[in-house]
Parts: C-alpha cells; structure tokens; sequence
C-alpha cells in the first residue's frame, strides 16, 4: 500500500483484497450479522465504523510513519465480533475468529498472528506492547476522549447491554472499571491521540465516577 494512497478503512471488501487476494463479501456478511446482534447496545457496528474512522484520520496525520496499517483495521473490523454478556473470553474469542479467517483466505501467517495479538490487546488488561497494537487499542478507547454528550450516551449504551445487573452491582462494578483507566499514567499512548484526547477522557470518567457512586 503507498503511503500517498487515498483510502478508507471502512471498505472492507477493499480491505481484505489487500490482505488476502479474495472478495471480503462472505466474511463482511458474517460480521455485520454478529455486529447486529439484538442485545448489543454499544458494541455494535457503530462503534467499529467509527473506530475505522479514527484510523483513516490517524492515517492522514501519520501515512509516513511505519504502522501496519491494515493489519490495524482488520484487527478493528474483528475486535468485537464476539460479544457475550459477562464473558471474560470475548477479546481472545474475537481474535481467534480473526485469525482464522485471514489463514482461511491465504493471509501470511505472521499477519494472521499479529491481528490475533492486537485484538487481544483489547482486553485492556496491560499496557499495549508496540506501536500498532497502541494505536488500535486508543481508537477502541477514542470513546472516552469524545464530547460530554456523545460520551453519556456510550455510559447509556453500557447499561443498555447489562440491564439485567442489578443497578447497585453495576455501579460498583462500572465505577471499578472507570477509575482503572482514570489511574493509569496515560490512557493513549498514541502522540497525537493522546494530545486530542486526553484530557477530555480523563474529565468524563472523572465526572462518569461521581454519577455512579454519588
């Protein structure tokens, strides 16, 4: 792919062409049927889209820097496919899901293993290792960096999928969750991510926190 390229991350089927040499239409069908499942509120192709827009952003800021660009936005495309309330397992399922379609359609395994490895990243359990893995990791999280508005319809979508948990076990357990990424010494780890975004995501957990534990 040359750097000077227009492109967008959010065609798929142009996408997994680069990647594979093969039509994307049968796997994209696949995930718009996972994305679309009927108890996703937030994890759901809206989100993936808009992460995919982040990244086509990212790449008009950063196409000279040496990012694995695709194997990001596949890594995006597949980072929720698998989505089960309460799971622990839903990243590693997802990059698993990953991973064996791009081996499936003839992908070079050390790609294959890369996506697997980033998509893990995604369980925001440890700092992301590496450049790549950084910058899918931040795009996932560009939800908390957005505005107030945009930010508490996320907490909303959030509830949404855990409804069935009662309100003061959620709360406790959303507020354990929010302060993690609040104690952390960075939540981006991308420079221009982290410029844009910072602040505003350490404003809303901070304010998120306060709404849930009063």
């Amino acid at each position: 792919m040359r750097e000077t390229q227009p492109i967008s991350f959010t065609d798929f089927d142009a996408l997994w062409r680069r990647v594979t040499g093969l039509s994307g239409a049968t796997r994209l069908a696949a995930l718009h049927a996972a994305y679309g499942e009927t108890h996703r509120a937030y994890h759901n192709l809206e989100h993936v889209i808009a992460c995919l827009r982040g990244l086509d952003e990212a790449y008009l800021v950063l196409a000279d820097k040496p990012y694995a660009w695709d194997a990001v936005a596949v890594g995006l495309w597949y980072h929720d496919a698998i989505y089960r309330i309460g799971s622990g397992t839903n990243e590693r399922d997802s990059a698993d899901w990953a991973a064996r379609d791009l081996r499936a359609d003839g992908a070079d395994p050390v790609f294959a293993d890369q996506v697997h490895a980033w998509i893990t990243a995604t369980e925001h359990q440890a700092e992301p290792e590496g450049r790549d893995a950084q910058l899918l990791v931040d795009l996932d999280l560009g939800i908390l960096g957005c505005p107030t508005e945009i930010y508490d319809r996320f907490e909303t979508a959030i509830r949404q999928e855990y409804r069935r948990v009662p309100g003061f076990i959620y709360r406790r357990k959303r507020a354990e969750i929010l302060r993690g990424f609040l104690a952390r010494p960075a939540i981006y780890h991308t420079p221009h991510l982290h410029q844009a975004w910072e602040q505003q995501a350490r404003e809303n957990l901070a304010r998120a926190i306060e709404a849930l534990v009063g």
